[in-house]
C-alpha cells in the first residue's frame, strides 16, 4: 500500500503544480483588472482591496471591446457552422461512399494540415484583396473555413468510418437517397463527434491572432483578439485596463473548457480511431 500511495503522490504533487501554474496568470490577471492604476504602481502583487468593475466597464464601451466581441462572435459562429457542414459532408463521402479517386482526395485534405497559413499569407491576401473581401466578415469566413477544414474533413472521416456501412447499404435498401442517408442517419450518428470538433473549431478561431491581423486592418472590423493586442499599445500605461481586456477575452474559453473539457477530449482523440 505504501508503493500505492507513493506512486500516487509522485503523479499528484507534479500535476498540482502544473495546475497552479496554469491558473496563476489568470487569477493574477484577474486581481490586476480589480485594481485602481495607483494601487498598481504601489504594488503590484497584492491583492486588491475591493471588487472593482470600473476597468471592465471602461474596456467593454470607452476602449471598443463590447463590438470587438460581437465581430469575433458572429465570424466565429458563421465559420464554425460551415466548417460542421462541409465537414461533415465530406467526411460522409470520403468514408461511406465508394468513387474513385476518395483515397487520393483523403490524402490531398491531410496534406492541407500541414501548410501553415505563414506559407500562404502574402498569396491569399492578394486573392481577397483582388476580389474585395479584405476587411469583410464574408472574407474571414472563408479564410477560416480553408484554414480549418482539414483538420475538421480528417476527424470527421475518421469518426464515420467506425460506422458499420451495413447501415448505409440498408437505408439505401429502402429507398433513401444520399442525401437522406447523410441527413437522417449520418448526423444523428455523428453528433457527437460533430460537437466535439465544433468546439475545437470555434477556440481555434477565437483565440487566431494572425489570419484576423492580416484580413481586417481596420479598427472597426477587428476581432477580440486583435482587440486585445492593441490594448498593449494603447494602455501600456494603464495595465489595469489592459488586463480587463484580457480577462474579457479570456473568459469564455474558459467557461468552454470547465463545461465542455470532456468533449474536447474526445475531439482530440477522435483522429486516432481506426477505420
Amino acid at each position: 500500500m505504501s508503493r500505492i500511495r507513493l506512486s500516487r503522490w509522485l503523479l499528484a504533487v507534479p500535476m498540482a503544480l502544473l495546475a497552479l501554474g496554469t491558473i496563476y496568470p489568470l487569477l493574477f490577471t484577474a486581481n490586476v483588472a480589480m485594481k485602481t492604476r495607483r494601487d498598481y504602481v504601489l504594488d503590484r502583487f497584492a491583492l486588491a482591496d475591493a471588487l472593482r468593475w470600473d476597468n471592465i466597464a471602461t474596456a467593454w464601451n470607452s476602449v471598443g471591446m463590447g463590438r470587438y466581441f460581437v465581430n469575433s462572435l458572429l465570424v466565429v459562429t458563421s465559420s464554425v457552422v460551415l466548417l460542421l457542414l462541409l465537414g461533415s459532408m465530406a467526411g460522409f463521402a470520403l468514408s461511406q461512399l465508394r468513387f474513385r479517386g476518395s483515397s487520393a482526395l483523403f490524402l490531398g485534405c491531410l496534406a492541407g494540415l500541414f501548410v501553415p497559413f505563414q506559407v500562404i499569407m502574402v498569396p491569399l491576401a492578394r486573392i481577397m484583396a483582388d476580389t474585395a473581401l479584405i476587411d469583410t466578415y464574408p472574407g474571414l469566413v472563408l479564410v477560416y473555413v480553408a484554414q480549418f477544414l482539414p483538420f475538421t474533413v480528417f476527424l470527421m472521416t475518421s469518426y464515420y468510418r467506425a460506422i458499420p456501412p451495413e447501415i448505409i447499404d440498408a437505408a439505401r435498401i429502402d429507398g433513401s437517397s444520399v442525401y437522406g442517408v447523410y441527413r437522417r442517419i449520418m448526423l444523428p450518428l455523428g453528433t457527437p463527434a460533430l460537437l466535439s470538433v465544433g468546439i475545437l473549431d470555434a477556440l481555434f478561431c477565437w483565440n487566431d491572432v494572425l489570419m484576423s491581423l492580416v484580413m481586417m486592418p481596420s479598427a472597426e472590423h477587428r476581432t477580440l483578439m486583435i482587440g486585445v493586442t492593441s490594448l498593449r499599445g494603447q494602455y501600456s500605461d494603464d495595465i489595469p485596463t489592459f488586463a480587463s481586456g484580457v480577462l474579457i477575452a479570456a473568459v469564455p474559453v474558459l467557461v468552454v473548457y470547465l463545461f465542455l473539457q470532456r468533449q474536447i477530449a474526445d475531439g482530440v482523440a477522435a483522429g486516432s480511431t481506426k477505420g
